[in-house]
C-alpha cells in the first residue's frame, strides 16, 4: 500500500482528488495515522458544500468524529488509480529483487523507472517523477 508520506507528496505535486466508494484515505495528524479508511455510501461518505468538500462519517461510534474537512484527509490511491493516472506513459511492472520496478516513458522522451517495495508505491513514485 502507498505511504500517507508518498501520497502527500503527490498531492503537494498537484494530484486531486474526487472520491469515489471504495477509495482509501487516511487522516494525518489527528492521533489516527495508522488508520485507513474507505469511502462506502453506507458509511463514510463524500459531499461538496460551498465551503469546500467533506468526508462524512455515518452511524461511526467509536469516535466522535462527524465530518471532516476533504483537505484534512490524503487519498492513498490503489495500484489501479495509478496505473490509470500514469496513462499512455506506463510502459511495464516487473519483479526487481524483493519489489516491483515500473517505467514509463516522459514527456520529454526519456524512460522513467522507479522501484519499491510493492507496486503501489512504485507506481506512485514514477507518477510523482513525470509530474515534476
Amino acid at each position: 500500500m502507498i505511504t500517507v508520506d508518498l501520497a502527500e507528496r503527490l498531492r503537494e505535486a498537484g494530484l486531486r482528488w474526487t472520491p469515489t466508494s471504495g477509495d482509501r484515505f487516511a487522516i494525518p495528524d489527528r492521533d489516527l495515522d495508522g488508520e485507513v479508511f474507505v469511502v462506502s455510501e453506507m458509511t463514510i461518505e463524500t459531499q461538496q458544500l460551498t465551503t469546500g468538500g467533506v468526508v462524512k462519517f455515518n452511524g461511526t461510534t467509536e469516535w466522535a468524529l462527524d465530518s471532516i474537512a476533504q483537505n484534512d484527509v490524503v487519498w492513498l490511491p490503489h495500484e489501479g488509480q495509478l496505473r490509470g493516472l500514469i496513462g499512455p506513459a506506463f510502459r511495464k511492472l516487473e519483479r526487481a529483487g524483493d519489489g516491483y520496478a515500473v517505467e514509463a516513458v516522459a514527456a520529454d522522451g526519456r524512460t522513467v523507472r522507479e522501484l519499491d517495495v510493492d507496486a503501489e508505491r512504485a507506481y506512485a513514485r514514477v507518477l510523482l517523477t513525470l509530474m515534476d
